[in-house]
């Protein structure tokens, strides 16, 4: 299971650790978003520090229709106790992750501030 909290600005809250290239682990805060159908996305100066593999190009349609084109990288978190190798959307805004990262899992969100955010796995 994976737990965080709600934050005063009512985003849910966990913790995500992520490998850089020469494999010392940073553990970062990311906002749960129901809306980003990817896996994780990072800021540029998060995924600089982190010195990530760039792997491609990648478009994306926004809420307001408008499209985007980014960079993906590539990098091994923690997820659930399991190392996983996922790509990771460079984005220009606080951590998020996404629902394909949270596949097969259950979200549970008290919604106040300090709130209880839990993910279980499902199978």
């Amino acid at each position: 299971m994976i737990t965080g909290i709600v934050n005063a600005d009512f985003e849910a809250i966990i913790p995500i650790s992520i490998f850089d290239l020469e494999g010392k682990i940073y553990t970062q805060n990311a906002i749960v978003e129901t809306g980003f159908n990817g896996w994780l996305s990072l800021p540029p100066e998060l995924i600089a520090q982190l010195n990530l593999r760039w792997k491609r190009r990648g478009r994306a349609i926004l809420g307001d229709g408008s499209e985007c084109v980014f960079n993906i990288y590539e990098a091994v978190v923690i997820w659930d106790g399991i190392h996983l190798t996922i790509p990771i959307d460079e984005a220009d805004s606080e951590p998020l992750i996404g629902m394909l990262l949270m596949e097969n899992y259950q979200l549970i969100v008290q919604v106040f501030e300090g709130g209880l955010v839990e993910l279980r796995k499902m199978r």
